[in-house]
């Protein structure tokens, strides 16, 4: 099972907690790279814990289809699986109600799914989503929801919502003692009753946490965060509570000022591998001829091994040429970029300057690409860091063989 500690804030508003699991303890907020099949892309588990991350999320339905739950649990569970030290929060299987619309069947026994691998039925029930993701191991769960797509009427929201709370109920009743901590999903659209009525119910079926669903999906940024705030209001202060899916660090920067405890998107990684890239001054879009003869790292004073190693001129030459290794680096840096956001969100909650920091950042966020800082045109070039020439000198006098 799991703890949850608010360490500086309180209730409403942005604040820092301690969440602590059977495999370690992350710090509140906190970022969740998306490992659908195991592995989050490019990335090996080394590369994470480099690169200061400390939880991921898996796919229930993914990893239900190949290589079967039965096969991960037989293998010592995901943890062992794919190497992983630290926390893991597996999905339902709810969000591919959504993605997967034209291949499943919804009824009050739950999904009916045609697999998009070899076309074989399977059935996902509340009661199936909990046992897949027990036998993988995870250390929290999720309860089995329906997500619906934007627009919406009223009536299919509610619909929706009340599926959930069914769903909820029977994830709940179907955990087993010692198994992982069972989060509840709140849905409702964007209509600020609905969500009231399911935030509520759920509560009063004691979850170890609770996540907003059903948002990002295409509703206007400000329902959504308005929907945020009114859903949080509605939450058990004690519990974490985690927004699903979303978002830019944008995202991640307003919704930690309404209370958000918990993030996991696959922006940072599907971004990287289009050439897009994270800094405190915007994004760059790497294959951009401006950066044919840049020599600087992709940020100055970036921590992570691809700013301390490579040029924005090296990074484009390999993105343009296709090199697998571009995607690992661009991964990397984004990964990278993500946790010290939460880093820095952190320490400015702790120090009560968060609405400070949220003002620069987001000053900051304005700039065009075309605009970037007197500072980061001064910056420092590419090249070696110590720790990787001390490795070059150490085996410099190696002979080839």
């Amino acid at each position: 099972m799991i703890s949850f500690d608010v360490t500086a804030g309180g209730a409403s508003g942005p604040r820092c907690g301690r969440l602590t699991t059977g495999h370690g303890a992350v710090e509140t907020p906190v970022f969740m790279p998306v490992g659908t099949h195991g592995s989050v892309k490019a990335c090996s588990t080394e590369d994470l814990v480099e690169h200061k991350v400390g939880m991921i999320l898996a796919n229930t339905y993914h990893l239900y289809l190949r290589p079967g739950h039965e096969a991960v649990h037989a293998l010592g569970g995901l943890h062992r699986f794919m190497s992983w030290p630290g926390p893991i929060l597996t999905d339902s299987g709810g969000y591919q109600v959504l993605s997967l619309g034209a291949l499943r069947t919804l009824s009050d026994e739950g999904v009916l799914f045609r697999s998009h691998l070899d076309g074989s039925m399977h059935l996902l029930t509340p009661e199936k989503a909990t046992e897949v993701q027990e036998l993988l191991g995870a250390d929290i769960a999720m309860a089995l929801d329906v997500c619906i797509a934007f627009p919406y009427t009223r009536a299919a929201a509610k619909a929706a919502m009340e599926r959930t709370l069914d769903w909820a109920k029977r994830c709940r009743e179907s955990s087993r003692e010692g198994s992982p901590a069972l989060f509840g999903i709140v849905q409702g659209g964007v209509f600020p009753e609905l969500r009231s009525a399911c935030a509520k119910a759920l509560a009063e079926l004691d979850f170890s946490g609770y996540a907003l669903g059903g948002l990002g999906v295409g509703e206007e940024k400000e329902a959504t965060f308005s929907t945020v705030e009114r859903t949080v209001e509605c939450l058990p202060p004690h519990a974490p509570r985690y927004l699903m899916g979303m978002g830019t660090p944008e995202d991640l920067v307003e919704a930690v000022a309404l209370g958000i405890d918990m993030f996991d998107c696959v922006l940072p990684t599907r971004n990287a591998r289009n050439g897009t890239l994270f800094t405190r001054f915007g994004r760059i879009h790497i294959r951009n001829s401006r950066y044919a003869l840049d020599e600087r790292p992709i940020e100055p004073g970036c921590g992570c091994s691809t700013c301390r190693s490579y040029s924005r001129a090296y990074l484009r030459h390999l993105f343009l040429s296709r090199e697998l290794s571009v995607y690992r680096f661009n991964s990397i840096h984004n990964l990278f970029y993500y946790q010290d956001l939460m880093e820095r969100m952190r320490e400015a909650i702790r120090n009560d300057l968060f609405a400070a920091f949220r003002r620069e950042f987001l000053e900051n966020l304005t700039r065009v690409e075309e605009d970037e800082p007197e500072a980061l045109e001064a910056g420092p070039r590419a090249g070696i860091d110590d720790s990787r020439r001390s490795w070059i000198d150490d085996n410099s006098s190696r002979k080839e063989v």
